[in-house]
């Protein structure tokens, strides 16, 4: 049961969340005109490049799942890392006693059904040096 509530949960934040460039574009416009015209070509196709602001790639690809920051030789850095899941089907055995209540009588029984793993994987991760994009890479 916690499991169906996790999801459900899961499914209306998601739902929330601008999910496509265009949607992010049209809800931080202001943001978007402040980009160059490359980055803003750029961003309405869903991709991002060293030099662009992190205004931009949150655009582009939306907010990251883990963010760390860090120093590299007096440079403020930062690193956004993207998440995604991989869905692994598998076949389960169930088997057990089951009592008919107040004692009455006992039988063994069994089943097989299908199960359904999600296994976390960093599908992306961009790398900021002052605040602009240093690197870049991403799950292909």
């Amino acid at each position: 049961m916690k499991y169906v509530i996790s999801a459900v949960l899961a499914g209306l934040v998601a739902c929330c969340a601008p999910s496509t460039p265009a949607e992010r574009i049209a809800a931080n416009p202001a943001k978007y005109e402040n980009l160059s015209a490359r980055q803003q070509e750029l961003v309405r196709e869903g991709r991002i490049d060293t030099g662009m602001s992190p205004d931009a790639v949150l655009l582009a690809w939306g907010s990251p799942s883990r963010r760390y920051d860090g120093d590299d030789g007096g440079a403020r850095t930062s690193r956004w890392d993207y998440a995604g899941s991989r869905p692994v089907y598998t076949t389960g055995w169930y088997g057990g006693y089951r009592y008919g209540g107040y004692g009455r009588y006992s039988r063994y029984a069994w089943s097989v059904a299908p199960e359904v793993t999600f296994i976390p994987y960093r599908r992306a991760s961009v790398w900021f040096r002052n605040d602009r994009v240093s690197k870049w890479e991403r799950v292909r």
